[in-house]
């Protein structure tokens, strides 16, 4: 198995910026995943950002977990593991509107942190898209364009804590899935593992390492790129030595945005029906919200199926 691809971004600047690019491009096609160091994201911030997260958990929210985990398990033989999964969340949204002075119990310090990292992400994600443009070879500024729709993208962000499980035969985690969006962005843990990705037919661990953003492409991605660069299963296994904290923020298209193929990266022989879909992407939501944790490639199809019922309306008006 090779190497989990990690990349330094201060290599972008001078000789070391053409393999960095490379990696970049590799591991877009070969893993959907990749973790970068040296993101521009001041270590401090994230310091802090995990410090009052974790203080947020114990205070507010641990107490409850246990409650909603002793009751969970008071008879096992009644869980269904294929509905269920180990964790304590909560949503922040950022985009198009803020919900961050709606949620209960958070610090006026913690929004205020929480306002000044996403910003950081949300810079980070641009660049990002750009780089991914270049070695698609398409023009600056079209993905981020292509997410937009005319309401502009959307943002948002899951944090998450995983105890360890009691029963890890029973529930693990969170289940497997790809995620439905854009570009994710993750800040997790550096002490507690427990991210993993499906390669080649094995699950491989998503290594935490201290001050790193671990960066997942999702299904709209794989759809802008006629699948050269494609969503990857991935899934969060309980540990027995400590409770994982996980800060995932998704940089997804608008709810109106029209998500197809780029036509540079058609190939002149390929058949419709080779290609990738055209939809706009809150149907795709709404289906994915029913089928998170099914393959995506029959909600491809689903998409696809659609659009050949569509199209003929579209044309007849």
């Amino acid at each position: 198995m090779a190497s989990f691809p990690v990349i330094n971004m201060e290599n972008l600047e001078g000789e070391g910026r053409s393999k960095v690019m490379e990696l970049l491009h590799d591991a877009c096609e070969n893993w959907g995943f990749f973790e970068l160091l040296n993101h521009g994201i001041p270590h401090e911030l994230l310091d802090k950002v995990e410090k009052l997260t974790k203080d947020h958990y114990k205070k507010c929210m641990e107490q409850r977990f246990r409650e909603f985990a002793s009751k969970t398990l008071e008879d096992p033989s009644k869980v269904d593991p294929d509905n269920l999964d180990w964790e304590s969340t909560f949503y922040l949204r950022h985009l198009p509107t803020s919900n961050m002075e709606e949620i209960p119990d958070l610090t006026d310090e913690y929004r205020e942190t929480m306002r000044e990292f996403v910003k950081r992400l949300g810079e980070l994600a641009d660049q990002l898209l750009d780089l991914l443009c270049e070695n698609l070879g398409l023009e600056k500024g079209y993905l981020k364009k292509a997410f937009s729709g005319t309401k502009g993208l959307t943002f948002g962000t899951k944090v998450s804590n995983y105890p360890p499980s009691p029963k890890p035969e029973l529930i693990k985690g969170l289940r497997a899935h790809t995620d439905a969006g854009g570009l994710i962005l993750l800040f997790q843990d550096d002490k507690v593992s427990g991210l993993q990705l499906l390669k080649d037919g094995e699950w491989v661990d998503v290594p935490p390492m201290h001050h790193s953003i671990v960066i997942n492409l999702g299904d709209q991605l794989e759809v802008i790129t006629n699948g050269k660069y494609k969503s990857v299963l991935h899934r969060v296994v309980s540990q027995p030595d400590g409770t994982r904290m996980s800060i995932a923020s998704f940089y997804n298209p608008g709810s109106d945005a029209v998500i197809y193929p780029a036509s540079a990266l058609v190939k002149e022989t390929e058949k419709e029906s080779e290609m990738y879909p055209k939809f706009v992407f809150e149907d795709y939501m709404k289906l994915y919200q029913v089928q998170k944790f099914q393959a995506k490639e029959p909600r491809f199809e689903t998409m696809k199926t659609l659009e050949a019922a569509i199209t003929p309306q579209l044309i007849a008006t």
